[in-house]
């Protein structure tokens, strides 16, 4: 199961993402955790030190060996090089398999331990000092979205993605690949502003937001979000002491989460597990995103027609 979370920027996702990670774990669930926010903070709020953070390689690092290996004899791609960030997968392509050891791992990604056991996280990386005025950070992302169009997973498999704020998760496909989106917002006018115009552009696809609300602190914040997001509304997160002192960096054991945030990561994985994917759609979102892509630029940065990379006969093996 995929899934997203998205908000406006300090909205507390990726605080909320970090949350959710934990509780999968202790609940013994496989999790692949991807921080793509262009602020890498996902390991931090996970408990990582910095030099922990610092020897993890990111996905833009060896997005060169990443699309070598997911190319693999696939016929329809004549280089690595021209490969793209919605490239989908065709009879020849590698998949990655989530219950099984892939070049990635060794790459770029680190297995947890503690608490955290049973947890792979993987970053994409931070907007470096000399992609400043030449490149958007969506280049970067574009590992990840290679990640999910080739990785084969289902029931009880988990992979965790802590998008970039507002409406910046639409610059790619991305946000089609996902099972379950959950966008978190703040009973604030700003907000709930983000809130409709996400759902706004998710609905021309087709794709169902769950919001969480967060940083809800009396009876007033409880009901402006439930007039403001109606059914979507999943529930919302309270004053914590718990994720005050996540925070502040400042590890405690995951058993001091109060209940109340207990009960809302419940009825997250309820709406997770819930989800029924329909991989024939997900597969025409992922053709349509890459024929707009080439479309737009990528035709003219590769030196070739891209659309031909889409094998319409192939069909991913199912979980």
């Amino acid at each position: 199961m995929r899934i997203a979370f998205v908000g406006k920027g300090g909205s507390g996702k990726t605080t909320l993402s970090a949350v959710f990670i934990r509780e999968l774990a202790r609940l013994g669930r496989p999790v692949v955790a991807v921080d793509a926010d262009i602020n890498q903070h996902l390991g931090a709020a996970l408990g990582l030190t910095g030099r922990q953070l610092d020897d993890l390689a990111p996905m833009s690092a060896v997005l060169p060996e990443i699309k070598e290996y997911l190319r693999g004899d696939n016929p329809r791609i004549a280089s690595a090089e021209q490969m793209i960030k919605t490239t989908p997968p065709g009879s020849g392509s590698r998949l990655i398999r989530f219950a099984e050891r892939s070049p990635l791992d060794e790459w770029c990604a680190l297995d947890l331990r503690g608490e955290l056991s049973g947890v792979r996280l993987m970053v994409t990386g931070a907007f470096a000092e000399q992609d400043l005025g030449v490149s958007c950070y969506h280049a970067k992302v574009g590992a990840a979205e290679l990640y999910l169009n080739h990785l084969v997973d289902g029931p009880g498999e988990y992979v965790v993605l802590d998008m970039t704020a507002g409406a910046d998760a639409f610059a790619s496909g991305l946000f089609t690949r996902f099972d379950v989106t959950f966008l978190v917002v703040e009973p604030t006018r700003k907000s709930v502003s983000v809130y409709r115009q996400y759902v706004e552009y998710a609905a021309e696809y087709g794709i169902a937001v769950r919001v969480l609300g967060n940083k809800v602190v009396d009876a007033e914040d409880e009901a402006f979000l439930r007039a403001e997001i109606g059914e979507a509304l999943v529930g919302w997160m309270g004053d914590s002491r718990y994720i005050r002192a996540l925070d502040r960096g400042q590890a405690q054991p995951f058993e001091a989460f109060e209940p109340a945030g207990r009960e809302l990561l419940g009825r997250m994985l309820a709406e997770v597990d819930a989800s029924v994917r329909d991989p024939a759609r997900m597969t025409s979102l992922a053709h349509l995103f890459h024929a707009k892509n080439a479309l737009a630029w990528a035709n003219r940065a590769a030196g070739a027609d891209v659309t031909l990379q889409i094998d319409p006969e192939f069909a991913a093996p199912a979980r």
